[in-house]
């Protein structure tokens, strides 16, 4: 077993603390981590219906404004409607690879943490009615972009 004490042996790895159990020393934890790991694959399972689900979603969505006066022509309030449909089955496609990730015990992935928070913000972005919106909410959404978009930054040039 590594060292935790060499913090460069561990990070060359990517190895996540804490998620390797010895089933002899600590049986409860083992059992209750079993539990977990259930759970989590139950979460796949629903994330998957929800992923179907936001598919239909999106070709209804599609239906409706292309059936409305006049026919076939989207303008561009339906086209950020669609995009935000589509924003939306995209996320849930990288929050269901998330729950998957947690199925393996050997990394954590905060680069497609980072990645699923930074399409989370994009859409917020693309959908957002600038109209309507007040100039702080404006600041804050650009402002959590540059610390997302940092700290992935960071992040891909310290596995590279």
């Amino acid at each position: 077993m590594k060292n935790p004490s060499n913090h460069s042996e561990l990070s060359d790895q990517d190895h996540a603390e804490g998620l390797h159990i010895n089933e002899t020393e600590e049986p409860l934890i083992h059992w209750l981590h079993v539990v977990i790991r259930f759970c989590v694959r139950v979460l796949a399972v629903l994330m998957t219906l929800v992923i179907m689900w936001s598919v239909a979603d999106v070709a209804w969505v599609l239906y409706q404004r292309a059936a409305t006066s006049p026919i076939w022509v989207l303008n561009v309030d339906d086209i950020l409607v669609s995009f935000g449909a589509f924003m939306a089955t995209l996320i849930a496609i990288e929050i269901f690879l998330n729950i998957v990730l947690y199925l393996r015990d050997d990394v954590l992935h905060v680069k497609l943490v980072l990645a699923t928070a930074l399409m989370a913000i994009a859409r917020k972005v693309i959908v957002l009615d600038y109209k309507t919106v007040e100039s702080e909410q404006i600041l804050a959404t650009a402002a959590v972009v540059f610390a997302l978009s940092i700290g992935y930054w960071l992040v891909v040039k310290k596995t590279n």
